[in-house]
């Protein structure tokens, strides 16, 4: 069974009484966990767990998928309102929603996100109902290195997410790809920058990162100046309408991101945050305008948005169809199931149909529900920015400390997140881009381990990465990049030579 006819079996087993009931549970609760800064939906997955146990695996899976692309949608209300990225997906998409919000657009950029993030929902569910069997077959044509090249051509292509000096930048990635190596390295078992500190063995906290670079340090940021700064005036309900300029803007990025997040979704290994990353980058690169990003693009808001939701449902095609998590919140998927004695692996859309088309059918059905249930509040989420500063922050820590704790319950992460909001308030001082450290931190580790990965199989022969015509397409295309790159920076700066 494949394709539209398994799609109608799956909404039938969806759209039980039994089965709904679930499924609407699993999305609001994604939505409020997501627009609680740093709670996400990885904790409360995890503190899901035990009532599977009393209902259907069908049921349980619907509705902790819920709870997962659920948590999309309101990720992106605490990014875009407080810059503190409910989910480290929606980092990214503080970038410009924030820059939005700040200039009065809130309310545009929050109905931005949410209809990016439902088209790139529904293409995402297209993809995988016409093409599940074969991005199965593409995912086990993955090597390592191939994987390794298509690492490195996203961390060229994304870091043209900073703006100003290229060796800030740099430099950033570069630190971010440093503190990507802390912890114990997975071949050799060897601690690394852990100076003796037992807490660092696992690595630096994500959460606590992301949290840091853009909750803690915006707070400190605005904590001088919020006697100054009264409440923002109110939002009318014409505000929240996008301009003609606007509307105009969002289709293709909003399209763009999709496919792009369908495809790396279906990546075991990949995720939704290198979605929305590779995405601004591509965005930022093929603008006209490149210098309106950072600075309240819409197309930096859909674009993102639209990657990460459609690369959070194609993410269940490794996990389901192959049995290999993409993430953690996939591998607590992958748990549920063992939970209930279900074996992922190629064999599952035979052997159980109900599940798979029936998890894919309340896809559609689960982001319907989300975009009747939060276009609506648009306004009530804008009414936020009218509580006054002094009163929003304290409650702000509270959630950053909650959220960062709830990981893996350990105070130092509260210690950690608290330096690194020191440091990148700093960082922000001197202008370096928070973003990219975060981005070289994500990509840096997968990178390392692929690159090894890929030399061991080949017995140390480079030419691996030319041999391979998957490793070979993206090392030509990380080539191109940068050639380009380096010729609009030559060109940039023939113009602004003063003429003869």
């Amino acid at each position: 069974m494949s394709g539209l006819d398994g799609f109608l079996h799956g909404l039938a087993v969806a759209t039980s009484p039994e089965v709904l009931v679930w499924c609407v549970l699993g999305v609001v609760l994604g939505t409020f966990v997501g627009v609680l800064p740093g709670i996400g939906a990885m904790a409360t997955i995890s503190l899901l767990l035990p009532i599977t146990y009393y209902i259907s695996p069908e049921s349980a899976l619907i509705m902790l998928a819920g709870v997962y692309y659920g948590s999309q949608y309101g990720g992106a209300v605490a990014s875009i309102l407080l810059r503190l990225p409910g989910t480290p997906q929606s980092a990214v998409t503080t970038l410009d929603g924030y820059p939005m919000a700040q200039q009065g657009r809130a309310g545009v950029a929050l109905f931005v996100s949410m209809m990016s993030s439902f088209t790139g929902s529904m293409i995402g569910i297209a993809v995988l109902v016409t093409l599940s069997g074969m991005l199965s077959r593409a995912a086990t044509a993955f090597g390592a290195a191939d994987y390794a090249a298509m690492m490195v051509l996203g961390l060229v292509a994304a870091s043209t997410i900073g703006s100003g000096s290229a060796a800030k930048g740099l430099a950033m990635v570069v630190l971010g790809m440093i503190l990507g190596c802390v912890g114990t390295d997975v071949n050799s078992g060897v601690q690394r920058f852990t100076f003796g500190q037992t807490q660092l063995l696992d690595g630096i906290n994500l959460v606590a990162l992301a949290m840091g670079l853009f909750g803690v340090a915006e707070v400190i940021g605005n904590i001088r100046q919020a006697e100054r700064t009264g409440p923002p005036p109110h939002v009318a309900l014409r505000a929240l309408i996008p301009t003609r300029d606007d509307l105009r803007r969002m289709p293709m990025p909003t399209l763009r991101g999709a496919a792009l997040g369908s495809f790396f979704g279906a990546l075991p290994g990949t995720g939704s945050t290198l979605s929305s990353f590779l995405s601004y980058g591509m965005e930022s690169r093929i603008a006209r305008e490149p210098e309106r990003f950072g600075k309240g693009a819409v197309e930096g808001v859909a674009g993102p948005e639209s990657a990460n939701n459609a690369a959070a449902i194609t993410a269940f095609v490794p996990t389901l169809t192959l049995g290999i998590p993409g993430d953690p919140i996939m591998a607590l998927m992958l748990g549920a199931l063992v939970i209930h004695g279900v074996q992922p692996g190629p064999m599952m859309l035979q052997a159980r149909p109900d599940m798979f088309w029936g998890l894919v059918a309340s896809f559609g059905i689960g982001n319907l529900l989300l975009l009747i249930l939060n276009l609506p509040l648009i306004g009530l989420w804008v009414s936020m920015l009218r509580l006054p500063f002094r009163w929003l922050y304290p409650a702000i820590l509270v959630f950053v400390c909650l959220g960062v704790w709830s990981v893996r319950g350990a105070s130092f992460d509260i210690l950690m997140v608290a330096a690194i909001g020191a440091a990148g308030y700093a960082l922000t001082l001197a202008r370096f881009s928070p973003a990219l450290l975060l981005l070289g931190f994500v990509l840096g580790p997968l990178i390392e381990t692929n690159l090894r990965r890929a030399l061991l199989i080949s017995r140390g022969d480079p030419m691996t990465f030319l041999e391979r015509p998957i490793a070979a397409v993206f090392v030509i295309g990380t080539a191109l990049l940068l050639t380009h790159s380096a010729w609009r920076a030559i060109r940039a700066r023939r113009e602004a030579r003063p003429a003869v």
